[in-house]
């Protein structure tokens, strides 16, 4: 077998999820101020749709903001006023740390623990990364 032959078997052996092109996008927060505090209603939304527990999210927003906070049946409280695109940020941030992979781009990533390490899986490309599984 030559190369190109070898580079055509493996090419078939990759899922088909590897090849699609769509275009992911980090959804936008939705909320207002009230009084000193910050409503976020759609977080769980946005959790879901960068397929993570909106617990993990939550943490992440909350250290990275380095306020108090927590989830309620109206959504996210945030116990300072902040503004929407600082939180539109670190919620990119948290999908380029914890959701995208750094090989191919693709949301599709889970999150597996190995003892004391956490990884990011592709399903779609099957890389594997390190990171901080405390945040």
């Amino acid at each position: 077998m030559d190369y190109k032959d070898l580079l055509k078997k493996a090419r078939e052996s990759l899922p088909e999820a590897a090849f699609e092109k769509q275009r992911f996008e980090v959804p936008k927060v939705k909320g207002h101020i009230q009084g000193n505090m910050t409503v976020i209603s759609n977080f769980k939304q946005i959790a879901l749709s960068l397929g993570r527990p909106p617990e993990h999210l939550l943490k992440f927003i909350l250290k990275e903001l380095a306020t108090p906070g927590g989830l309620k049946p109206k959504g996210l409280l945030i116990g300072t006023k902040v503004s929407a695109s600082k939180i539109n940020d670190k919620i990119k941030q948290y999908a380029q740390e914890y959701v995208l992979c750094s090989e191919c781009g693709k949301p599709d990533t889970k999150i597996e623990k190995e003892g004391l390490f956490a990884y990011l899986k592709c399903t779609a490309c099957g890389a594997r990364h390190p990171i901080k599984s405390k945040i």
